[in-house]
């Protein structure tokens, strides 16, 4: 893995508002989905850096330090032409740059460094700016892959339970959410990608899941308070 670019993925998928009483969306029959796997639980727990005004927020761009999930480790999100592109770095190469966090307490008080190759990184956007942490975002989440009929993953389902915290105001809330994220096996094409995910959105809805009023968990958490 290049210490400069990490790893990158494409995310495409939608979010939705939800109640804590809605049940699990019937995604069978959806396109080529046949299976929804049993869901596998995982605790997220995410710390957030931007300038004191808010620059990478402003540009879509967003910095996290992640514990938890198979993808644990810091990254930054750009929007891209047709979803958001993710590039990944591991958490142990914060120990190469050291500029890693020291003890498990400045995590939980915020005081993690940004490593300097993340700073370069986004220079163009921060300049000589400092990188503070502006948000945590502590999730349990149940995730349900969606299988076709060989068995091949064509999407994700995510069943959020968030706490967000806003770190320079104090404010915290919490609330319910789904995500649903397309995998390997999803259509090769746009156009079927977007019929799929609005076939999966029907059933969503149905389900009592609405389309969210924030494009993000760090935006709602900025919004706490």
């Amino acid at each position: 893995m290049s210490k400069r670019h990490g790893t990158s993925t494409i995310e495409i998928e939608r979010k939705y508002d939800v109640t804590e009483t809605a049940g699990v969306p019937a995604f069978v029959g959806v396109g080529p989905i046949a299976v929804i796997e049993a869901p596998e639980v995982r605790e997220l727990d995410a710390v957030y850096y931007d300038t004191t005004d808010l620059k990478l927020a402003h540009a879509r761009v967003a910095l996290r330090r992640r514990e938890g999930g198979p993808d644990a480790g810091w990254h930054i999100k750009r929007d891209v032409e047709e979803g958001r592109m993710e590039q990944h770095w591991s958490l142990g190469i914060e120990a190469d740059d050291r500029a890693g966090v020291s003890d498990s307490r400045e995590r939980d008080e915020g005081r993690a460094s940004v490593p300097q190759f993340l700073v370069e990184e986004l220079a163009d956007l921060i300049g000589e700016a400092e990188l503070v942490p502006i948000a945590r975002v502590r999730n349990h989440r149940m995730v349900s892959r969606l299988l076709d009929a060989a068995g091949y993953p064509v999407a994700e389902y995510c069943d959020d339970h968030v706490t967000g915290e806003n770190l320079v105001t104090g404010g915290r809330e919490t609330w319910r959410e789904w995500e649903v994220e397309l995998s390997a096996a999803a259509p090769d094409s746009r156009r079927a990608r977007t019929e799929l995910l609005d076939g999966l959105e029907q059933v969503v809805i149905s389900a009592g899941g609405h389309p969210s009023q924030s494009s993000s968990k760090l935006e709602r958490a900025l919004r706490a308070g």
